[in-house]
């Protein structure tokens, strides 16, 4: 007689789930899948940041419960970064939330900001879970359209003033996930003059800010003058530092929004085992090498990936950022599928586009996430499917 609550019912399929049991389907097969639909690391932790993790393990005063919003080293920490990266001052007492991954923070900042029937607006194409967040909440939302013609940036003059007057808290996401684009200084101005006018709170996901192209570095959304005064940016430490088990990340910013985060994280949590929490500063506070290594890593594989998709006639742009690549999805193919066809006929594994909304439509988001081989493997694959017949192989 037990049975799921009416919260529970509406919250949205999980994407990601659906496309993880797909693949594992194909590898119980025995099918050799190269699976360029994940968003997983394939590297390693850096050494210097497992070995301080093992050290403080090792130590007695970590078995204990960490203070419920964490401990003042990793917001010290948190706030150094932001000082050295991007010249951005940050209060370590007031201005930073400790999380248990950023994906947390983004499900809980409806439920601390918003009362139900309230509206946000979310990136379209985006991350699907934000949506966790507007059904937990219960409250609604509309769409800013990402679109390659506006180099997958809103375009705030076309929304509708409905939209804007009622809209309370907006999600951005630069490097962008899924497509790779990338946020200019003058954006985030922009973007911070439509808050105010307005009077929306943003929220940056910065889950990619180490990752960016071509000698380019992605600016923080905290840069923009006045931006603490609207909003906050939430930085993971699962793609800069390969840490994404780890489930540890923070978020920076206008005092009121981190506070309302961690008013709900004093009810649903302890924070984080406090020997993560202190590798995750050694991570942030030591020699950023690493850092730098695992951004040349994926440039190199982007270029490879681009150069061996325009071999087999398959037009597509490179990402400037992120670890995702948008790929057009060849005509008569809907996104998904093209995604189960890719799968079917050559054991390739991609994230269908729709799935990042309704202007997801006509394009697949593939990771960057195997070797370099594999990524020409791939290609060689689609070739042979002879999608791409009006330019021929050479």
């Amino acid at each position: 007689m037990i049975e799921f609550s009416k919260k529970l019912q509406q919250l949205p399929p999980q994407f990601f789930a659906a496309l993880v049991n797909k693949v594992n389907e194909a590898l119980a097969e025995g099918r050799d899948v190269i699976n360029l639909g994940q968003g997983n690391p394939d590297q390693p932790t850096p050494a210097h940041i497992v070995e301080a993790l093992q050290n403080a393990a090792n130590d007695p005063q970590t078995h204990k419960y960490s203070p419920f919003r964490g401990i003042a080293e990793l917001k010290q920490a948190a706030a150094d970064f932001y000082k050295r990266e991007y010249n951005v001052d940050i209060d370590p007492a007031s201005e930073v939330a400790v999380l248990g991954g950023t994906k947390i923070g983004l499900v809980e900042l409806p439920l601390g900001l918003l009362n139900p029937g309230d509206y946000m607006l979310l990136p379209d194409p985006g991350y699907p879970d934000y949506l966790s967040g507007v059904a937990l909440a219960d409250v609604k939302f509309d769409t800013i359209p990402l679109q390659e013609e506006n180099h997958f940036l809103p375009d705030y003059e076309a929304l509708s003033a409905e939209i804007k007057s009622r809209a309370k808290l907006m999600y951005l996401n630069y490097p962008n996930n899924p497509t790779g684009g990338v946020a200019t200084h003058e954006f985030f101005e922009q973007t911070v003059q439509f808050a105010k006018e307005n009077n929306i709170a943003v929220a940056h996901d910065f889950a990619y800010g180490a990752l960016g192209f071509d000698g380019e570095r992605p600016p923080s959304f905290l840069q923009a003058p006045g931006a603490k005064e609207v909003g906050i940016e939430l930085y993971t430490l699962s793609k800069s530092y390969n840490m994404a088990g780890w489930r540890i990340g923070f978020a920076v910013g206008n005092a009121k929004m981190i506070e309302a985060i961690n008013i709900i994280q004093d009810h649903l949590f302890c924070s984080q085992f406090p020997a993560i929490q202190h590798a995750a500063a050694v991570a942030l506070n030591e020699e950023q090498a690493c850092v730098q290594e695992l951004r040349a890593l994926y440039e190199r594989r982007r270029n490879v990936l681009v150069e061996e998709a325009h071999k087999i006639g398959w037009e597509i742009t490179a990402p400037k950022g992120s670890f995702f690549a948008w790929l057009p999805v060849p005509a008569p193919y809907t996104s998904e599928l093209f995604a189960d066809y890719l799968l079917e006929r050559a054991d390739i594994a991609v994230a269908a586009g729709n799935g990042f909304g309704e202007y997801g439509e006509g394009y697949i988001r593939v990771g960057l996430l195997v070797d370099e081989e594999r990524l020409r493997e791939a290609m060689q694959r689609v070739a042979k499917l002879g999608l791409f017949e009006e330019t021929v192989l050479k």
